[in-house]
This record gives structure tokens, C-alpha cells and sequence, in this order.
């Protein structure tokens, strides 16, 4: 038997209740006991941990853009650092299962920008259960997975902007039921990218009833976070009503200056529709920007039939004249139907090398720099980096930020992507900058209600029923900190820095983070629901 004895330590147990000093004993991977201080008996000599530290479950990443970045790194620094030990990915609507060929082409080119586009890795899984297997051959959290729906689109519909038709919709159901069946937690949908977006709601309600039928849940980036972000929450609200599928609203914020203070208005939706019984959560980020790829203030139309085809029409002077004035006159569907700013579009990363001296740069600078329109620097990025590359979009509240985070769905989710030069710093600081800035300084949340948050109310949304809690027989998925130091160090000009304060990380038992050293130990494991479905029957 493989021992960890965690003696006398004030130990938060992620329900929400006080913290409570006591023993914890870890037994082949599972918290074996509970107990007072001092209380329990164990080979093990007692793991060291620093004075004023607490031990709580770990951290559970509800938006994660890991999709390959597990695969490729052994140690999965930006999150273990942060206490990550399980990330719910295939997000927003777009990822590598269930694929064929001619999807995996397209989905690799449009999203490297969120994932890389590794030349070396081997994506020989086709479908759900093929890629929790490769999975399963080690990563260092725990996995859960949602089916995309953009990627159910492309590989029955295509990239075009037409609706489905009837036997498509059949199709797509029938994917998305066995790709529930081979394990993923439910279905995500990215409204403002190509090709997700392009479903109406009558097509989406259609797959959310295939989700409730599995005792999933629906994550959607919704259609708009800027004009009639109200009414696209409404949207997904209805879907929920009809069809009676869990909804989780994934990044759920209020950005751009049209959104100024509206929280309390979103609040007062969720709270009407859980009155009338819908399950309704959501999480949040800590930051104010927020972070894509440049090619996604594209309007919906440019994007028709791919990334091809988009760059296509980058080439041809009549298609340019009609995306400007989409993007700085009447409003891009892509920029969530508001103008562009452009001094708020900050260049985070690219693809091509020759390109990186645009970096830390607003489309504005560049453009005034140049001495020509915003608009020209957009196209000239575009083309010369194959839409690969990311940016920061500064157009986020305060005031919504705090009112969000207290609704009592609230989780959190870092919508962290881990490739470009300067990425959002929310890969590395999402998780310590809540229990440091929100916590500790402002008092946003308390601390034990905060680590709820991050913890056990995830684990209820995911249906883990032996994770997210310190309880005797869960899974040993821990977290050591001391809750006086705890900080995010990753700032926006250096986003890569390790936050402070974390000693401990344990996935399965095991140390994945040890005296605030990354292990390299490969403990995680794809979170399948069929597997949870048997454990708890």
C-alpha cells in the first residue's frame, strides 16, 4: 500500500462549510480517513507542510483549452501550478472528436491558434472514445470531455452557411449520442465561430435533447457577449426550458461599453428561470479581457466554408470592402455585433515567426505606426499569418466581473489558452488570483465559499460522485496552500510566471506538485460518464 499522511492541518473541505484542523490519510490513491489531529495512526511519516496552510480539494478548470496541450507536455506546468487537478475540455464548440480527415485538417488549421497545430503529434483517434483512450495513456490532471458541436456541423454539414437539413440533423444526433456514450460529459458549441454558428435554434435544441437524455449538460459559448448578449442568453435559456438538457454558461460575462452594469439584469434571468426549474450554472474568469483569434472578428459570412475559403476572400478586393464595413461600421457578428475597436485588439500571439515584433501590439498602434487604416493591418495579419493569430480584447467590466462570480451557479474556468508569445495571463493566475484578489483582498467571496466554487459545486455539475470534496473514499485530488501568500504572479506583459503559495498538488494520490516543484507524474485519467454512470448505480 502507497501511504500520504497530512497531519494536523486546517483542512477546507470544499461543501462550503468552515475549515476544521484534522489529519488526512491518503491510502492507494483515495482518502482513506478523516480525522481529528493527531488522531490517526499510519506508517507514513507526515508529509511537511508550511504553517498556516489549508488543504482542500482540488481545483477543477470548467473551461480548459487543453486539448492537446496534455498530450504534449509532460508536467501541464501552467495548470498544476495553479492547483488544477481535473479540466473539462472541448470547449466552445470546436476540437479533434468525434473526426474524419477532411475535418481534422480544417479544425487543425482554425484553431491553432488555441491549441498549436503540433506537426509531431499522432492524431490517429477518430472518435470520443478513441481520444479518452490516448488520454488514458497518461496526462498529468484528470480530463472531462465535451463533444463539440462546430465539429459535429463540419463533419456532417460542412463549413457553409446554410441550414441543416433533417437527415444532417439525424446524423449529428446520432454522433453526438455516441460520443456521449463513449464517455464525454455533454456538448459544448462556440456561436460566434464558424461552423457552430451557423445552427439555428430549432438544429440545437435537437442535440440538446440527445444531452438530457444522457444526463449531460449543454456549455455554449453563447451567440453574442456584446450587442444582445441579454438576448442570447435568453436564447440558451430557452433551449434549456424546452428541452429540459442542463445548461452551463460557459465564460458567462457582460463585455463591450453597450454592457456596462447590466449584470444585475443577467443575474435576474438565471434566478427566473431556476425558479421555474431549469439547472442553470455557469463560470467565470477573473480578468477583465478577454481572448481569441483575430480571425474571429471575421464576419460569420467570410468564414463560409472554412479557412480556405476565408482567406480566399481576403484576396479578393470586393470581399475586404464588404468585411470593413461589417467590422467598423454596421458591426460584426464575429466581434459579437459591435464595431471593432481597434485599440483594444492587442496581438498576443502568432503563427509565423517573422510576424512576432507585433506582439504586445494593438492593431492601432500598428496601424497609426504605418500610417494607415486599422482595418488594412487586420487583413495584412490575417493573410501573412494564415489565421493563426490570438489576441487579447480589452472590453471587459469590473463591476460585472464581482456581480457574476457571487451568483450561486458561479464557478471557475480560465479559458486559458497555453500557446503564443504573450498569452492571457488566466492560464497561468485564474484559480490564485481568486482565493488572492477576490478573496483575500476584496472579500468578493470567503474563502471557503470561494474554494466551493472551484471544487465541490464543479464536481456536482460534472457528476463526479468520489471527487471535489476532502471525504473518506474519494479520490486523493488535493491542494495545499496557504491562503496568506497565495498570488498570481502572471501579469499581461509576462504571462508565464508560476503563482506563489501553492505547495502541494496530489492527482490520484499522487504528487503532482511537490514543494512547489512540478513531478512530471502522469496520475490523470480521462473522466468518462459511462464509468461515473456504473460507480454510482
Amino acid at each position: 500500500m502507497t501511504e500520504l499522511l497530512f497531519r494536523d492541518i486546517t483542512v477546507i473541505d470544499g461543501t462550503g462549510a468552515p475549515r476544521t484542523p484534522g489529519d488526512v490519510l491518503i491510502r492507494d490513491g483515495r482518502i482513506a480517513e478523516i480525522g481529528p489531529s493527531h488522531s490517526l495512526d499510519a506508517a507514513a511519516k507526515p508529509v511537511a507542510t508550511a504553517p498556516g496552510s489549508v488543504l482542500t480539494p482540488g481545483f477543477v478548470d470548467m473551461h480548459a483549452h487543453s486539448d492537446l496541450h496534455l498530450l504534449t507536455d509532460p508536467g501541464h506546468t501552467p495548470k498544476i501550478t495553479q492547483g488544477v487537478t481535473t479540466e473539462v475540455i472541448g470547449q466552445d464548440g470546436l476540437s479533434y472528436a468525434p473526426i474524419d480527415d477532411a475535418a481534422l485538417a480544417v479544425v487543425r488549421k482554425q484553431i491553432a491558434g488555441w491549441n498549436g497545430n503540433p506537426t509531431g503529434l499522432d492524431f490517429t483517434w477518430r472518435t470520443v472514445g478513441e481520444y479518452l483512450d490516448r488520454l488514458d495513456e497518461g496526462i498529468t490532471p484528470n480530463a472531462a470531455y465535451l463533444v463539440p458541436q462546430g465539429t459535429l456541423r463540419l463533419l456532417v454539414v460542412g463549413a457553409e452557411q446554410r441550414p441543416a437539413t433533417t437527415a444532417e440533423i439525424d446524423r449529428m444526433c446520432a454522433l453526438l449520442a455516441q460520443g456521449l456514450e463513449e464517455g464525454a460529459v455533454g456538448m459544448s458549441s462556440g456561436l460566434t465561430y464558424t461552423p457552430g454558428m451557423y445552427a439555428d435554434t430549432g438544429e440545437l435544441a435537437a442535440l440538446c435533447a440527445v444531452v438530457a437524455a444522457a444526463g449531460g449538460f449543454y456549455a455554449p459559448h453563447t451567440r453574442s457577449y456584446g450587442a444582445g448578449a441579454l438576448e442570447a442568453y435568453a436564447e440558451m435559456i430557452g433551449l434549456a426550458r424546452a428541452t429540459g438538457c442542463a445548461l452551463h454558461l460557459t465564460h458567462a460575462t457582460l463585455n463591450f461599453g453597450v454592457n456596462r452594469g447590466r449584470a444585475p439584469e443577467f443575474l435576474a434571468l438565471l434566478a427566473q428561470a431556476r425558479a421555474e426549474g431549469c439547472d442553470i450554472t455557469l463560470d467565470t474568469y477573473p480578468y477583465l479581457p478577454g481572448s481569441t483569434t483575430l480571425s474571429a472578428l471575421l464576419p460569420s459570412w467570410a468564414m463560409s466554408g472554412g479557412p480556405d475559403a476565408a482567406l480566399a476572400r481576403l484576396d479578393d478586393p470586393h470581399a475586404r470592402a464588404r468585411i470593413a464595413v461589417d467590422v467598423d461600421v454596421t458591426g460584426s457578428d464575429g466581434c459579437h455585433g459591435v464595431t471593432v475597436e481597434w485599440e483594444t485588439i492587442q496581438i498576443s500571439g502568432v503563427g509565423d515567426d517573422a510576424l512576432s515584433a507585433q506582439v504586445g501590439r494593438t492593431v492601432a498602434e500598428i496601424a497609426t505606426e504605418r500610417g494607415v487604416a486599422p482595418v488594412e493591418v487586420f487583413f495584412e495579419l490575417l493573410r501573412r499569418d494564415q489565421l493563426a493569430t490570438t489576441i487579447l480584447q480589452h472590453v471587459g467590466h469590473e463591476e460585472n466581473v464581482r456581480a457574476i462570480m457571487t451568483d450561486p451557479g458561479h464557478m471557475g474556468g480560465s479559458d486559458g489558452l497555453l500557446v503564443g508569445a504573450r498569452p492571457h495571463p488566466r492560464a497561468w493566475g485564474t484559480f490564485p488570483r481568486y482565493l488572492s484578489h477576490y478573496v483575500r483582498e476584496l472579500g468578493v467571496l470567503g474563502l471557503e465559499e470561494c474554494v466551493h466554487h472551484l471544487t465541490g459545486r464543479p464536481a456536482a455539475r460534472l457528476r463526479l460522485a468520489d471527487r471535489g470534496l476532502v471525504r473518506a473514499g474519494h479520490a486523493a485530488d488535493l491542494v495545499v496552500f496557504d491562503p496568506a501568500t497565495i498570488h498570481d504572479t502572471a501579469t499581461f506583459d509576462n504571462p508565464r510566471q508560476q503563482a506563489r503559495g501553492i505547495q502541494h498538488v496530489l492527482v490520484n494520490g499522487e504528487f503532482a506538485l511537490r514543494d512547489g516543484i512540478p513531478t512530471g507524474v502522469r496520475a490523470g485519467r480521462a473522466l468518462r460518464a459511462d464509468a461515473r454512470r456504473k460507480e454510482t448505480r
